[in-house]
Order: C-alpha cells, then sequence, then structure tokens
C-alpha cells in the first residue's frame, strides 16, 4: 500500500480492495484512484515566475494573478516562457483546451533550451492537438537531447476526459534518473536513463514553455484540416503552475552537479518521482487501452528500437510495423503522414476520424 498518496474523496485502501477484487473495474479504479490523489505542489504566481514569449496582446492574465489565457486568432498565437533555466525539475500546470471546432491547432507545453543552444537543444512534450468539431482532441509525448531532432520519440494518445470540460493537470518530471509524463497524478509514460541513450538523454539547463499556434500544415488529419478562424478566438487557460528544480544560469563556469546537489536529492523523494507498482499498473492500463503510435514498435523507423525501449512481446503484438495499432484495434486508420515542429514525420491516422 502506497502511503505517500494523499487523497480526498476517497478511501484509498478500500479502493485498492475493489482494485484486486474486480478485475473488470481495473481500469476505472486505477484512474479514480489516482485523480483523486494529489500531489504535494507548490504553486507559483505568473508575475513572479513567467513572462510572456510571443503574442503580448494574446496573453491574458487571470485577475487573482494565478494563471493566464493564451489565445489564437487570425493574426497571431501566444506564449510564454519561464524566467530562469532548471537543471532538472519538476513542470505542472492546470490545463483547459479550446472547445467546439479546433483543427489545425497545437496547444504545446515543454520544457527546451532551444534559444539558448539553438543547435544542440534538449526537450520534453507536451503537444495537443485539435480536431474538427464533435471529435476529440489528441495529444503526444516526446523528448530530445542534444539536438537529436533526426531521433524523434513521440507517443500518440487519446484522453479518457474531455480535456475542454474542466481543468487537467498535466506534468513533466525530469531528473538525472528518469524522466515521467504525468496527467492527473496518473503516469503515462517513463523514461529510464541509460548509458546506451548518451546524450540524447536531455542534460542541459531548460525553461518551460506553453504556447498555442497554428499548426494547420501537420496537426489534424496530417494536415487535411486546417485552422478555421471563423471561430476564433482559439482560448486555452493554464493556472496553478508550479516550478519546481534548481535556477542556474546555462552558461556558468561552476557546474550544476555542485550547485544544485541539494535540491536534486530533494526533488528525487518527492512522491512523484518514483513509479510506484499501482502507479504502474495503472500506467500501462492508459499505454493498453488510449496509446494508438509508439516510436518503440515502429520498425519502419528504427530497425532496432532505441536503447531505452522496453519491448512487451504481449504489447508489441498489437502494433503494426508502422508503430500504429494494427487493424481490429479500438482505433479506426486511414493513413497519413505528418510533420512536427522537429520531429521526422510518423504515420498518422485518425486524427478527426473518432
Amino acid at each position: 500500500m502506497d502511503h505517500s498518496l494523499r487523497c480526498f474523496g476517497s478511501t484509498l485502501p478500500k479502493t485498492l480492495l475493489q482494485f484486486l477484487l474486480s478485475p473488470s473495474l481495473l481500469l476505472f479504479i486505477s484512474f479514480f484512484s489516482f485523480s483523486n490523489a494529489a500531489f504535494d505542489l507548490a504553486t507559483i504566481p505568473f508575475n513572479d515566475a513567467y513572462s510572456p514569449l510571443f503574442g503580448d496582446g494574446n496573453l491574458v492574465r487571470s485577475a487573482d494573478g494565478n494563471g493566464v489565457q493564451l489565445l489564437l486568432d487570425r493574426f497571431t498565437g501566444s506564449g510564454f516562457v519561464s524566467s530562469n533555466m532548471y537543471q532538472h525539475g519538476f513542470f505542472s500546470a492546470n490545463i483547459k483546451l479550446p472547445s467546439n471546432y479546433s483543427a489545425g491547432i497545437c496547444v504545446a507545453f515543454y520544457t527546451s533550451n532551444n534559444e539558448m543552444f539553438e543547435k544542440t537543444h534538449d526537450e520534453l512534450d507536451f503537444e495537443f492537438l485539435g480536431n474538427i468539431a464533435g471529435k476529440p482532441w489528441r495529444f503526444q509525448t516526446n523528448l530530445y537531447g542534444n539536438g537529436s531532432t533526426n531521433r524523434g520519440r513521440e507517443e500518440r494518445y487519446r484522453l479518457w476526459f474531455d480535456p475542454t470540460k474542466g481543468f487537467h493537470r498535466y506534468s513533466i518530471l525530469w531528473t538525472a534518473k528518469n524522466i515521467i509524463f504525468y496527467i492527473d497524478e496518473v503516469p503515462i509514460r517513463e523514461i529510464i536513463r541509460s548509458e546506451e541513450m548518451g546524450a540524447d538523454y536531455p542534460a542541459k539547463p531548460m525553461a518551460l514553455y506553453a504556447t498555442i499556434w497554428d499548426a494547420s500544415n501537420w496537426a489534424t488529419s496530417g494536415g487535411k484540416y486546417k485552422v478555421n478562424y471563423k471561430y476564433a478566438p482559439f482560448v486555452t487557460e493554464m493556472k496553478d503552475l508550479v516550478l519546481k528544480g534548481c535556477s542556474v544560469d546555462p552558461i556558468q563556469e561552476v557546474s550544476a552537479r555542485e550547485l544544485c546537489s541539494d535540491q536534486h536529492a530533494d526533488l528525487e523523494e518527492q512522491d512523484y518521482a518514483a513509479v510506484t507498482p499501482l502507479r504502474r499498473l495503472a500506467m500501462r492500463r492508459f499505454r493498453q487501452r488510449y496509446m494508438y503510435y509508439s516510436y518503440c514498435y515502429d520498425t519502419l523507423r528504427y530497425s532496432v528500437p532505441p536503447p531505452e525501449c522496453v519491448i512487451i512481446p504481449a504489447e508489441k503484438q498489437r502494433f503494426k510495423e508502422t508503430g500504429r495499432l494494427r487493424f481490429g484495434g479500438s482505433h479506426r486508420r486511414h493513413s497519413r503522414a505528418r510533420r512536427s515542429r522537429t520531429s521526422t514525420p510518423v504515420d498518422e491516422s485518425d486524427q478527426g476520424d473518432m
């Protein structure tokens, strides 16, 4: 039993008992138990830690100073960036996505150092991909290390909720040991650092970014559906922002390891820094039901899976050589190609078809 979870509105021991005794409720219970558990997080007012990145007029701060609206109209999108760069950290926000017709839109919540290290940048991404009216948003996670943009590590998923109806917390943990992507305290992806990854593992200080922009050329059905500005402005809301990490100057002479040792140790001791057995079960269930593309199973891109991939034989059988679910799975397929901001094209399908 994981006593580190802080539960509100549910009794975890009872939930765990149900979890163990009723396999048919496994997915529901695993998500329910985590959506009612909260990490111990300290938020930072927007003006204290962030500044506009572009589209200043389309960035609207909340009255309480705790959040911001990012708008996209026919003239520009908008975005913000953290005032500092961090050597490892936990980056998190409650986010609500635009509703109605959102095809062609990309909302990104990510860490990067591209402005400082243009040719050797690191990056960790949540990218939310809009859709035509009545069809669900999709999203992908990705990472790059040391400018390895030719080795994209995309995974694509559906959500088990409507992200336009309310706020949900999206989080990125980055340590020297591992990277974990979370949604509402449910881990959806973990990358464990290995020697074989070498410089492909993000290692240089990064800032936190959030943007909304026109990605008509690839975001929905490989570019089939464009942004329709009849529905503008498109608004995404972000609040309860979290930055926990060691703030550093990326060009300082003193090593970040020396300056940040205590903060790194504190970060790695946090509840969210490890995938407990119960969380791992929830992660596996999420990936079984909601992941529809994985680069680890895309043998057309990688004849040998990248070293961080954990190949699960039963899971591999569900995917085609393109890394997409096989015909007869839970998703309809119409093969299309897409191109992201920095990654190589992957087989894009069913954006807007479900």
